[in-house]
């Protein structure tokens, strides 16, 4: 009680001072549920789950995922140079390396789409709405490890701004603002999300080229400041640190993703540098938080316990792919074209798009009808993309986004038809009671 005495004593005034009192509003109703509740009794619903706490569960579901990538960052790093080849080898060495890199892109995706919304928030005189809490954890997820702050700067505020305060803020965005960032990247920076760039030896999906150069024709790596604070203290425990040795990048060493190589060679390219156990646990190259399939099918699954994300998009999305896939299987015109169906989920971001990104409930269908056709749709349409589209190995940005824009259509249509259906019957009842009645006056 005497930290909320304390926090009302200190609530800056709304007119006087509009952004300092939205900032205060923001965390005055993240700590505590509002003062004004609906009372019992009467025809309301109540629930203790508020806007803000589904965003945290939605959180808290992809931490595993956050984890994870952080590590698989690290790993794929020191497996560039030659270092510490199986997974847990250098642990300490791989999560710093990690932590290091992912963690500013946490940092400026929040302080951007934030700092955006809460100025919105002030301009409009309205309480800070909620809805960045997930979009501020998903967009560094699906981000290369290496992606360049300006450019991921530049797609937050165009996806907040254009794509969600343009149509009113959280809950009137008619896109996914996580895809539609990921998209603005791709189309305005392609090669800081395809993987091919202009500099030989570098790759988005693998982190850490940057800390190379060349001294007397020998790559040696020099580290930042920030792995030094880590050296100074792995140095006390006597653990290995940033400086033993690895420096120079494995000749051979490819960063390219699974998706890339089935691409260009099918099932067979793929197997050349990853086994099926290493694409399925996620130590590959890849997105930051998309790689580890059983660890977003637990966030799946906790998301579907607790009420938030509907099985039926992800069922139907799953069913879809497999449809897709079988169809392509049978065609066989292209080595990706033959990939087995079952091996299509070992690559690529699927899981975590079916778990994360349809199930948006914003830009979703709404109707249960809707969900089915919906998710069947984004699977159908994202394995065409995938599999088909020689300029980008994958289809889920791309699928969700456009189906996105046709949700609404469809749960109109879910709607009329289930109006048609009840006048329908109301009228055969009519029928039946009016036939009755002239038998009865007969």
């Amino acid at each position: 009680m005497a930290l909320l005495d304390l926090l009302k004593k200190i609530e800056p005034d709304k007119k006087e001072s509009p952004f300092l009192h939205t900032l205060y509003d923001g965390f005055f109703t993240f700590a505590y549920t509002p003062n004004s509740t609906t009372s019992p009794g009467g025809v309301h619903i109540r629930d203790g789950m508020d806007l803000k706490r589904t965003m945290v569960h939605v959180v808290l579901a992809m931490q595993l995922c956050l984890v994870f990538g952080i590590l698989n960052v690290g790993h794929q790093h020191f497996q560039a140079i030659g270092m510490y080849p199986s997974f847990f080898q250098g642990l300490h060495l791989k999560l710093s390396f990690g932590l290091i890199q992912v963690l500013p892109i946490i940092i400026w995706t929040h302080v951007v789409g934030l700092g955006i919304e809460f100025w919105y928030a002030a301009k409009k005189g309205h309480a800070i709405e909620e809805g960045f809490l997930v979009s501020g954890m998903l967009i560094p997820l699906i981000m290369p490890p290496d992606i360049p702050i300006w450019i991921l700067c530049i797609a937050v505020a165009f996806a907040v701004i254009l794509g969600k305060e343009a149509f009113g803020g959280t809950g009137m965005n008619v896109l996914n603002v996580a895809l539609l960032a990921r998209v603005f990247v791709f189309f305005a920076y392609p090669t800081e999300i395809a993987g091919d760039t202009t500099q030989i030896g570098k790759e988005v999906w693998v982190a850490g080229y940057e800390y190379f150069s060349q001294v007397d024709k020998i790559q040696v790596a020099q580290y930042g400041w920030a792995h030094g604070l880590f050296d100074t203290l792995f140095g006390a425990f006597g653990w290995s640190t940033f400086g033993d040795g690895g420096n120079a990048v494995v000749d051979g060493f490819t960063g390219a993703t699974p998706l890339g190589l089935a691409s260009k060679g099918g099932w067979a390219a793929v197997t050349e540098y990853y086994t099926p156990t290493q694409m399925w646990w996620g130590g590959i190259p890849g997105s930051i938080g998309e790689s580890n399939k059983p660890f977003i099918i637990v966030g799946a699954l906790f998301l579907i316990a607790t009420g938030i994300a509907s099985w039926r998009i992800m069922l139907s999305m799953l069913i879809g792919a497999v449809v897709m896939t079988l169809i392509l299987n049978a065609w066989g015109a292209t080595p990706f074209m033959a990939v087995p169906w079952y091996y299509q989920f070992y690559m690529g971001s699927f899981f975590f798009a079916m778990a994360f990104m349809a199930t948006d409930p914003v830009t979703a269908s709404s109707t249960n009808t809707g969900k089915w056709i919906y998710g069947f749709l984004i699977g159908f349409v994202g394995m065409i993309i995938r599999v088909l589209n020689p300029a980008y190995p994958e289809g889920w940005m791309l699928a969700i986004l456009f189906m996105n824009v046709f949700a609404p259509l469809i749960d109109h249509y879910v709607l009329e038809a289930n109006v048609s259906r009840r006048l329908a019957r109301k009228k055969k009842v009519y029928a039946i009671e009016t036939a009755d009645t002239s038998e009865a006056i007969a």
